[in-house]
């Protein structure tokens, strides 16, 4: 049944917001989208219909506020959705002032997991496979924090915030990570006490997207990522998949379920959670990014029964969905992906269609 809803899309323009664009009207073409940013270069690639441009980022929290209720009024918008991190801690923040819905996490879980740290420490607490992490407040507290790991050849050393892989590396050395530290600090601007290091996870990548509604999930789906996109990040990984494959494992699903319900009994809105397994074949929990999806979430809505998309804006509206299972799964679909180009997402059975061989 058509929404004829009309919904307002935050960071307008990048290739997360589009992306998720497309799967809304893929899903629902009645839907109105209007959008909004930040930067005007930015807001000139959005596919939304009508776009806003708001005030710098480093404005304050009243005068998004301010902004975001005069688009609201302007559209008649009935659902106010972000796309980042950033967005989705700014907007949860502010959600009880808008005139209009939103379906976010609460603010308290939205900031608890954008510290990679202090989520890390909640799931370990309740027995929910976790990579071993300890912060380095200090550069000289480096030495005595790789003599409480197990012999091994490196570790892994990150930033507490941010997506992407950003300010991660594998390290095998005291010396690299202070290195590494000392750069970031000194050409970066990153803030003293900013890193952790965790023991290093060399297993399969997934990347698993549930929604959730008043502690019941409602729908889940998974990715394996198989390759990455080249950002020249030295650590060789990304969240952003390059190539990436539709997957069903039941006990990463599980490790997920646990993981929401730990950090809210009564959970609901979004939940796009990172998983790496370890050496053992054990799937840990490297980061939740509650409030957002994933920017290749084509794959998650244009796959299988259900459009994640779709629904989570049925969801936002306070509509009950009540669907026979939460997992929606599709053998064998692809997600390709490179710069410059919109992704692609085929069976294993077309990957040759129209393509010769080279002998």
């Amino acid at each position: 049944m058509p929404l004829s809803a009309r919904v307002l899309i935050l960071d307008a323009g990048s290739g997360a917001s589009n992306s998720f664009i497309r799967s809304l009207q893929a899903g629902d073409s009645s839907l109105k989208i209007s959008g909004c940013n930040e930067n005007r270069y930015t807001l000139k690639k959005s596919a939304a219909e009508r776009n806003y441009l708001l005030a710098p980022a480093s404005d304050s929290a009243r005068s998004l506020t301010a902004a975001l209720r005069r688009i609201v009024k302007a559209e008649s918008i009935d659902l106010v959705m972000p796309t980042n991190d950033t967005d989705a801690f700014r907007v949860s923040a502010i959600a009880g002032e808008l005139p209009c819905r939103t379906f976010l996490p609460r603010h308290a879980v939205v900031a608890r997991c954008q510290d990679k740290y202090l989520l890390t420490q909640l799931l370990r607490r309740h027995r929910i496979p976790a990579p071993l992490t300890f912060p380095i407040t200090d550069a000289t507290q480096v030495e005595a924090i790789f003599k409480r790991f197990a012999p091994r050849t490196q570790l892994w050393c990150r930033i507490r915030a941010g997506s992407g892989s950003f300010g991660a590396i594998p390290v095998k050395t005291p010396d690299q990570v202070r290195s590494w530290i000392a750069y970031w600090e000194q050409m970066r601007a990153v803030t003293p006490g900013s890193f952790t290091l965790s023991e290093y996870l060399p297993g399969r990548d997934f990347c698993v997207q549930s929604l959730w509604d008043n502690g019941k999930l409602v729908l889940t789906k998974m990715v394996e990522r198989l390759t990455y996109m080249d950002t020249g990040s030295p650590s060789g990984v990304s969240s952003a998949a390059a190539l990436a494959k539709t997957a069903f494992v039941p006990r990463v699903l599980d490790a997920c379920k646990r993981a929401v319900r730990a950090l809210d009994a009564k959970a609901s809105g979004l939940y796009f959670i990172d998983i790496k397994e370890s050496a053992a074949g054990e799937p840990c929990i490297t980061e939740i990014n509650a409030g957002r999806f994933a920017t290749m979430t084509s794959i998650h809505d244009l796959v299988g029964k259900r459009n994640m998309a779709s629904i989570y804006v049925r969801l936002g509206l306070g509509e009950k969905i009540r669907l026979r299972t939460p997992y929606d799964y599709a053998a064998g679909y692809y997600f390709v992906r490179t710069v410059d180009s919109l992704p692609v997402i085929v069976h294993e059975n077309e990957l040759y269609d129209g393509v010769a061989q080279a002998r």
